[in-house]
């Protein structure tokens, strides 16, 4: 049995990238730090981070190719501490989200040790095109 590909189905022209894209995002499945994902209207999507213990120094957020990338690396600043526990994690990660065309980020607030990245989805008018047939006459 031959296994149709996403991007290779007929009816699907132009698609080829989306395989591509998806075979990227599974494989970015570690699980820190926790987020949520809402949609908070229609076109507006709201990610939240929780980053306890980092400071908006300590993280940047970049979109590198239709991808939404956030890294958190803290300062070391424990040598001087000593812990007796330590449950809260400090450890640096990179979190990767694809965003489809026409999505683009509105902003990001750090609060109460959630990061919170809003995006919105521009949604063009509703385009009808009418091609012309050319005739070729002998």
């Amino acid at each position: 049995m031959t296994k149709l590909s996403f991007g290779a189905h007929p009816h699907l022209l132009g698609f080829e990238q989306l395989e591509r894209l998806v075979e990227r995002t599974a494989k970015s499945s570690e699980g820190y730090p926790p987020f949520n994902i809402e949609a908070v209207a229609e076109n507006a999507y709201r990610i939240t981070l929780a980053v306890a213990g980092f400071r908006d120094e300590d993280l940047a957020i970049t979109v590198e190719d239709r991808q939404l990338v956030i890294r958190g690396r803290q300062a070391d600043e424990t040598e001087a501490r000593v812990f007796l526990h330590r449950g809260i994690a400090g450890r640096a990660f990179q979190r990767s989200f694809v965003l489809a065309e026409g999505v683009d980020v509105a902003g990001a607030e750090l609060e109460h040790g959630l990061l919170h990245i809003d995006l919105r989805r521009s949604v063009p008018d509703a385009i009808v095109q009418t091609i012309p047939i050319r005739t070729t006459r002998q």
